[in-house]
């Protein structure tokens, strides 16, 4: 099924929050996907970054659904979902090495549609077909400070230019910098490219549109922000939705990572904004 991916992932992509009463929310981005379950059925999967669940100390959060109206108009629906049980136990699945969450949902109908098909999720072999490098486009969706593109609640389109390199193989290189302005509220958002985001590859063989990892993290030096993103690949994506029908199915063994100097999750928590 071919899809216009950026309008599609504004449709799939979600607030997530928390009011913690005292007046502030925490804030978060989520988005949907369609994964199938083991029996075939249909299924939509709400994936973020794990660090915005365990942010969110209370049983349910809300997770910001949007309702078109017949003359065209949208309206915000916010509905709430349960992140644990009664006994506080986590409801969602996480990745055990990488900061990526999943967690199985009963969306609305016209929500559940909005799902983006999982077979957009990039693998190592979507980088190399689409020789994806230092200087491609990529386009980032969320709600920096918890704030929406509008009344309706609808994300904020950001770009950036891919600033590190090499960008794979994910085993080695398990995340990326993504030139943009990060801020709290962002953790969680889909990172993507599209046709015109890209140099098509001159065999003509890659992918046309796909998501490439999600935003986990804001590059920061001596208190400063420096307006760079760590993405964590789509292949740590896919290894997650594994893992709901089976808690025990293999994942990437990273080989040594060094760690990004200042490197600060874009997170939930700091993202207290009036409720």
């Amino acid at each position: 099924m071919a899809i216009d991916l950026a309008v599609d992932l504004m449709h799939a992509t979600v607030q997530l929050e928390q009011p913690l009463g005292d007046g502030t929310r925490t804030v978060g981005t989520g988005f949907l996907i369609s994964d199938p379950g083991p029996d075939g059925k249909p299924r939509t999967v709400l994936v973020t970054a794990n660090h915005v669940l365990t942010g969110m100390p209370g049983a349910s959060a809300r997770i910001g659904y949007r309702t078109e109206n017949p003359d065209g108009s949208w309206t915000y629906s916010p509905r709430q979902l349960q992140i644990r049980d009664a006994g506080g136990h986590e409801l969602w699945t996480h990745h055990p090495s990488r900061d990526v969450a999943a967690i199985v949902i009963s969306a609305p109908p016209e929500f559940a549609k909005a799902a983006i098909p999982v077979g957009y999720l990039a693998n190592d072999d979507t980088f190399v077909n689409n020789k994806v490098e230092a200087g491609d486009e990529m386009m980032a969706l969320g709600f920096p400070r918890g704030l929406a593109a509008n009344q309706a609640g609808f994300p904020i389109l950001r770009s950036g230019r891919v600033a590190s390199y090499p960008v794979a193989p994910a085993k080695i290189f398990p995340t990326f910098l993504l030139d943009f302005a990060v801020f709290p509220g962002n953790s969680g958002g889909p990172v993507f490219m599209t046709d015109q985001d890209r140099r098509r590859s001159a065999s003509g063989s890659g992918e046309p549109e796909f998501i490439a990892g999600l935003l986990t993290q804001q590059v920061e030096l001596n208190n400063e922000r420096l307006e760079i993103g760590i993405v964590t690949h789509a292949k740590f994506i896919r290894e997650t939705l594994g893992r709901l029908d089976d808690p025990a199915a293999p994942v990437t063994v990273l080989a040594a990572e060094p760690p990004v100097t200042g490197a600060k999750a874009a997170s939930a928590e700091e993202a207290a904004s009036p409720d």
